[in-house]
């Protein structure tokens, strides 16, 4: 008899926690919007990543038509990936990733401000976003910055005036202004140079740059709270890969924090994923107010490392073939709709965890007149970055009720956007706008299904720019055939890919036929970033593997 009890007990306890499931499964959760009590952190924008290295060296030789197209699609406003942030290698002779970046001084007494094709990536980001911030970071330096000691700390004076040289060069033949610049890409730093490079850039007139540091670990805010002469001249504190949580320590600082390189993943529906994921993670658990992908454009041969680890491919210059990837409509979510400048609400008012796994960042400008709502839902199998490792959870479908109040409470209808990633054959939607969300009594609710991103805007922009397919896929055109005779002096072959060593044109005065070289301009082994520097022997690259 006791038996039947319990077991009648045991029923109705199931029952009711069914019940209570598809009670919450209809009714939802309710997330309170609310600026009444103040905000959070200032949003700075998010960005992309050309160098570290040589990963748009492709894309200056696409066809015109195509090359135009797959700018347009990164930086153009309110058509693609819109960036707010474009950061650049300043070349330092170099293996760096996928390939060297040339310097523009190989000794003291060279200097050169057309060589390499990041000085044209500036132009054309500029081009079609005047308002697109600049970050300038060194993977590696020229040789003789560090006299012969492959350290650019040794002579601190000396590494600023090089740095200064390359944002003086962006500024007199390019009209470029620099707003940010790094230290050294995930090497050591020196709080001395930092010190230095600060006096240096004022005393030449760039008081507006600010400076990240130091594009590495957080440990660099353990100096910043020691040093108050330090502290004085880091601007931002900027980390790589970190996996959205922050310190103590840095929070401490009370300085704006980055992930100043982040994603690196392939640009499939998985690495949308990851881009969805911690575009808003990188707020909701670590307070970082700007996240920067590398790459930017996956624009080098396929069997380089990291192939298609940009967010989007164009690896095919001699076909026009590129790919645009679910990844440039992910960032279009966020950048469409923020501006550098906003402000993301405080936790539990506007930014938080959802209840069924998921996150969600509200932004608001300046005037308190426009707000954004960034919704992600990505499940863990299906937003694995490269790294870190992502720790286990689950997310499920729910529904959920955001309440407005404080600057929005009188607000009735608002734009909704929606990408919902398909997988095991599902298609994707990327980048839909599927019409508004009405607001009754100050709330609406929302049916939120998994590996799915949402934008909830009282915003009117946005768009998603399309151009005609491109030319399909071709291999690399054989027989292969250079002569050189085409190129300016100074200039990079475009298909040749320098790996180590830096390859330029070379004009052979009092010389009959052929009066244009490929020459090999590396004197003496850099302050090198990786292992590459240890190579002494110049080596570059042409064509793919299908051609061995």
């Amino acid at each position: 008899m006791g038996g039947k009890c319990i077991t009648r007990q045991l029923f109705i306890l199931f029952i009711l926690v069914c019940f209570l499931q598809t009670l919450e499964f209809c009714v939802g959760q309710v997330y309170d919007i609310d600026d009444s009590t103040g905000v959070g952190r200032q949003f700075d924008g998010i960005g992309g990543i050309s160098g570290g290295g040589a990963t748009s060296k492709l894309l200056v030789n696409y066809p015109m038509k195509q090359r135009d197209e797959i700018l347009d699609y990164l930086f153009k406003p309110n058509f693609g990936a819109s960036l707010h942030i474009f950061k650049v290698e300043i070349g330092g002779d170099s293996q760096s990733t996928e390939g060297c970046e040339a310097s523009h001084m190989h000794e003291a007494w060279d200097e050169n401000y057309h060589r390499g094709y990041e000085w044209w990536m500036l132009t054309e980001a500029k081009k079609r976003n005047p308002n697109i911030k600049i970050y300038a970071l060194p993977w590696a330096f020229p040789g003789w910055v560090g006299n012969g000691t492959r350290n650019p700390y040794t002579y601190p004076n000396l590494t600023a005036t090089y740095v200064l040289k390359w944002v003086q060069g962006a500024k007199k033949y390019y009209s470029v202004d620099v707003d940010y610049i790094g230290i050294w890409n995930e090497r050591p730093y020196s709080t001395t140079y930092v010190k230095i490079l600060r006096k240096t850039l004022d005393m030449n007139g760039f008081t507006h740059i600010k400076i990240v540091a130091a594009d590495s670990l957080w440990s660099v805010a353990n100096d910043i709270l020691k040093d108050p002469a330090f502290a004085a001249v880091v601007d931002y504190i900027g980390v790589h890969y970190p996996g959205t949580v922050t310190t103590d320590k840095a929070l401490e600082t009370k300085k704006p924090l980055w992930s100043s390189e982040d994603y690196s993943t392939f640009n499939d529906n998985v690495g949308a994923g990851c881009w969805a994921r911690i575009l808003n993670q990188n707020y909701v658990n670590g307070f970082m107010t700007s996240t920067i992908s590398w790459n930017l454009v996956a624009s080098y041969y396929p069997h380089l490392p990291f192939a298609n680890d940009g967010l989007m491919t164009a690896d095919e210059p001699w076909s026009g073939h590129y790919e645009v990837s679910s990844p440039i409509w992910v960032t279009a979510h966020t950048t469409q709709f923020t501006e550098i400048g906003w402000t993301y609400l405080k936790h539990g008012a506007g930014v938080g965890k959802l209840y069924g796994g998921g996150s969600f960042v509200t932004l608001q400008s300046p005037d308190k007149k426009e707000m954004t709502l960034i919704i992600e839902t990505m499940s863990h199998d299906h937003s694995e970055c490269i790294r870190p490792a992502l720790p286990p959870y689950t997310v499920k479908p729910q529904n959920a009720t955001f309440k407005l109040q404080g600057s929005f409470k009188t607000v009735t209808v608002l734009n909704l956007w929606v990408t919902k990633l398909g997988f095991n054959g599902q298609p994707s939607t990327l980048f839909k706008q599927v019409g508004s969300v009405n607001v009754q009594n100050g709330s609406f609710t929302l049916f939120l299904e998994v590996d799915s991103l949402y934008t909830v805007t009282t915003s009117s922009a946005g768009q998603k720019g399309v151009y005609p397919a491109p030319p399909a896929s071709q291999p690399f055109p054989l027989p292969y055939k250079e002569d050189f005779e085409s190129y300016n002096e100074s200039a990079e072959p475009y298909d040749i890919v320098q790996q180590v060593g830096t390859f330029e044109i070379l004009y052979v005065y009092g010389h009959s036929g052929h009066r244009k070289v490929l020459k090999q301009s590396v004197l003496q082994q850099p302050c090198d970033w990786c292992g590459g520097g240890n190579n002494t022997k110049p080596n570059a690259l042409v064509g793919s593997s299908e051609c061995i």
